[in-house]
This record gives C-alpha cells, sequence and structure tokens, in this order.
C-alpha cells in the first residue's frame, strides 16, 4: 500500500507540472473543423473517418464515442482500504431531420452505455458516491443497455416536445450547472457536485416518459422551461413497457436562465419533482415488521431544488473560460427520502493557464442533513445514518482535446455510522470514520 502511495503521489506531481504548461503547448490548440486535423489537435482520436464523418455532420448524423476509466482507493477511514479499477463506455447517435433535408424541428437520439469492473463507491459509507461515473448505467455489476431512445420535436422556435426512453443526466439537461454536472467523467467525481441528491428518489435516470420544452426567447441558452411525466420505476436495463400498468408517475419541472450580473455570464436554475410511488418508510417499528413481514410503506415523495453558476472572471464572454462560483440547495420531505436538506458550495474554472485553454478544475464542499431510519424495539431505538458532508478538488488535464487526465481526492464524513465487519472468525461491529479517497480518472473521445 505506502509503495502504491508513493507511485500515485508521483503521477500526480508529474501531472500538475504538466498542466502548468511542461507539456507542449500545440496539444491544446483546438481544431477549426469539428473532426479534421493532426493528431494532437483533433477532437476526437479517430479523427474525421477520410471525410465522411465531417459530411455527416453536415447532414445532422453524428456519432459521439468516449470511454472514461477511473482507478480510485480509500487510503484512510471508511470501511476498508482499497483500490478498484473501473470504466464506463458511452455511444450516442443523434439526427437532425432538418440538416438531413427532411423535415425542421426533429432530433432523434440513442444512447448506448456500459460499465465494467468496480469501484469504491460501496466501501465508504457515504450515500453519495465518490466515483459517479461509475453508477452509469446500472451501479451494480457489468452492464451495457440503452438508456436514452427518443424523439423531440419543435413546431415552433418557442416550443416543442419530447417522448421516449429518456436519460436525464446528460450534459445538456437535469440539473444542469456550468461548474459542476454531468456523469463524473470531465468534472467533479463525487455525485453530490453532479446532480442534486433529493431528487434520486423520485426521479429515474433512465425512464419511459414525455415532456413539454419551453424556449420563451428562442433562445434555449438564455432560457428553457421544461415539464415532464416520467414512469417512476424506469430502469436503463428494462425497456419500462412491463409496468406501464402499475400508474406510478414522477412529474417535473425545471427551469434555467442566463444571467448577466456584473456583465458576466451566470446562470439560475429551480426546479420540482413529486413521485406517487408507494416507498419504504424510514421510520420503523420492529414490532410492526415482525407481526406483518413487511416494512411500513410511505405514499408518494417530493422535493424542490435550485442552483446556480456565475462567472467571475471570464476574459472572453461565452466562451466558457475563466473562474466562477458555484451552489446547490435541496429539499425534501424527509421520509420516505432519507436526504432530508442538501447544500453545495465551490468554485470551478477552464483555461485559465496560458497555453492550457481546454484544462479544468474544481473545488467543492457538500453537506447532507440525512432523516436517519429508526427501528424501533421492544427496549431501545437504533439510528443507522448521520448527517453526511464533503471536500472534492480536481485538476483535469487535457493532454489532447481527445485525451483528458485527472488527479482527484476526496474526504468524505459518511452518513453511515457503523457496519459488521464479517471478515474474521468473529464478526465485529466497526465505526466508520471519515474516509479519504485518492483518484485517477483517464477519459479518450473517440
Amino acid at each position: 500500500m505506502k509503495r502504491m502511495m508513493k507511485v500515485l503521489g508521483v503521477i500526480m506531481v508529474a501531472i500538475v507540472l504538466l498542466g502548468m504548461g511542461i507539456a507542449p503547448a500545440m496539444a491544446q490548440t483546438p481544431s477549426t473543423a469539428p473532426y479534421s486535423g493532426d493528431l494532437w489537435n483533433r477532437s476526437t482520436l479517430t479523427g474525421d473517418w477520410f471525410g465522411v464523418r465531417n459530411d455527416l455532420a453536415a447532414k445532422g448524423i453524428t456519432f459521439d464515442m468516449n470511454l472514461t476509466q477511473v482507478y480510485q482507493g480509500i487510503v484512510n477511514g471508511g470501511k476498508d482500504d482499497a483500490w478498484k479499477y473501473g470504466g464506463r463506455g458511452d455511444l450516442t447517435f443523434n439526427l437532425d431531420t432538418q440538416k438531413l433535408g427532411l423535415w425542421p424541428g426533429g432530433f432523434f437520439k440513442v444512447e448506448v452505455e456500459g460499465n465494467f469492473t468496480n469501484s469504491v463507491n460501496g466501501l465508504t459509507g457515504a450515500l453519495n458516491p465518490v466515483n459517479t461515473n461509475q453508477i452509469f448505467p446500472m451501479p451494480t455489476g457489468d452492464n451495457l443497455n440503452v438508456p436514452n431512445v427518443s424523439f423531440m420535436q419543435f413546431f415552433s422556435p418557442y416550443a416543442g416536445v419530447v417522448v421516449g426512453k429518456l436519460a436525464l443526466l446528460t450534459p445538456t439537461t437535469g440539473d444542469m450547472n456550468e461548474f459542476a454536472h454531468g456523469k463524473g467523467d470531465t468534472q467533479f467525481m463525487n455525485g453530490a457536485f453532479n446532480i442534486n441528491p433529493v431528487t434520486l428518489l423520485t426521479i429515474p435516470y433512465s425512464a419511459l416518459g414525455a415532456g413539454l420544452i419551453i424556449v420563451p426567447t428562442k433562445d434555449p441558452h438564455a432560457a428553457i422551461i421544461g415539464f415532464s411525466v416520467l414512469q417512476s420505476n424506469g430502469k436503463a436495463s428494462t425497456s419500462g413497457f412491463d409496468d406501464l400498468h402499475s400508474n406510478q408517475l414522477s412529474f417535473v419541472g425545471e427551469a434555467r436562465m442566463r444571467t448577466n450580473f456584473f456583465g458576466l455570464t451566470g446562470h439560475q436554475l429551480i426546479g420540482g419533482a413529486y413521485s406517487n410511488k408507494t416507498f419504504t418508510s424510514l421510520d420503523q417499528s420492529l414490532r410492526f415488521f415482525i407481526e406483518n413481514r413487511t416494512f411500513e410503506k410511505q405514499n408518494g415523495s417530493w422535493n424542490v431544488y435550485y442552483n446556480f453558476d456565475q462567472y467571475l472572471y471570464e476574459p472572453e464572454k461565452g466562451s466558457g473560460k475563466g473562474v466562477g462560483i458555484f451552489g446547490r440547495f435541496g429539499a425534501s420531505d424527509g421520509n420516505p427520502n432519507p436526504m432530508h436538506f442538501f447544500v453545495s458550495i465551490g468554485i470551478g474554472g477552464k483555461g485559465i493557464i496560458p497555453g492550457r485553454p481546454l484544462d479544468r478544475f474544481g473545488l467543492g464542499y457538500y453537506y447532507m442533513d440525512v432523516k436517519s431510519p429508526k427501528f424501533t424495539g421492544l427496549l431501545s431505538t437504533r439510528e443507522l445514518l448521520r448527517d453526511e458532508y464533503g471536500f472534492e478538488a480536481y485538476y483535469n488535464v487535457a493532454i489532447t482535446p481527445w485525451l483528458q487526465l485527472t488527479p482527484d481526492i476526496q474526504v468524505v464524513r459518511p452518513a453511515q455510522k457503523d457496519f459488521v465487519d464479517t471478515k474474521g472468525l468473529i464478526p465485529v461491529r466497526k465505526n466508520v470514520d471519515t474516509a479519504t479517497v485518492l483518484g485517477l480518472r483517464l477519459q479518450m473521445v473517440f
């Protein structure tokens, strides 16, 4: 373990030096063509496919492919010291009917996603995953699924609809934030910084659904409003049609607006969700369980959420480069949702080091008020969880536009208080201490 720590330390130092400008500056110069250019400057590893890829893109057909690999370890605290390797691949097909010469305003999308091997998510004791990338499309086992098969149609510049199997945590929708968003492959790795965790009980990642999209100013980057109805039991591993008779639905509304405070780019987002699904109640009576052989139920769950991002330094407005702050707040019913209140705040940036226009960095802190399940027996009441908080810092080094390497460190005080260690001959109950997690992430865009 000590040798591994030394090796990882050397690698991190090397990456930081690389990010400070020791690597060739030419590797940071993006190509003006979408897929063309030499190996160091083009946007993807496989290039333009002898011109075919650029021609297809001009006709509205694109193929986006990437592979993200993560090597991550708990070096102190948590439930166990361990290092795990895992990865996720993603292939997205997009078709624009207007560019293809068919009809205006139509967009087809199909996404194929899979993960492999393992992660340390289950070993920290935290409710929020320290490796968000590994929970998609499903959080356990090796998976290959199709989380998104959808069609969007705009009837005017102001409004459209979307229908199909929808994957909601995409880089352009679902609690979007300039500095803290996504599936853990380009920005923060901890799930608390990628999506508001209070929404996870009521809003499934992949589900059959339909939605209305409103663009008040004709520019979706300026303001966009969405309302959707989703199947609460949706999973990336199922089509969803077998459960349509259950009438368990999630209702989601969200609005995002671009701001111009201090003459700098920012965004404000507010949303809410409700599910009529029957959940297991957090406050459980042991006597009820013994007599009825089941857990108490709770009908329905709701949450509201908010996030903002604001540039504080923006050398060129709208370029996506500069330094800014971000924050999130969320609240839920607290039962059945264990994540009662949530807040996060941090700083992020991109392209602020001369000669490194594609490098990113971020530092963030989150706190989650947890409503602990209470198992009440004849003699005592036992609480299983406590409030959770954590810190994360990362630096994303763009070796080329299509190859990015990210060292990451997280310190998390997990929600789980203790656990039963069964490694020895006699099971022993142990405390779950604050976990320190180190990681390296490598993303390749094909």
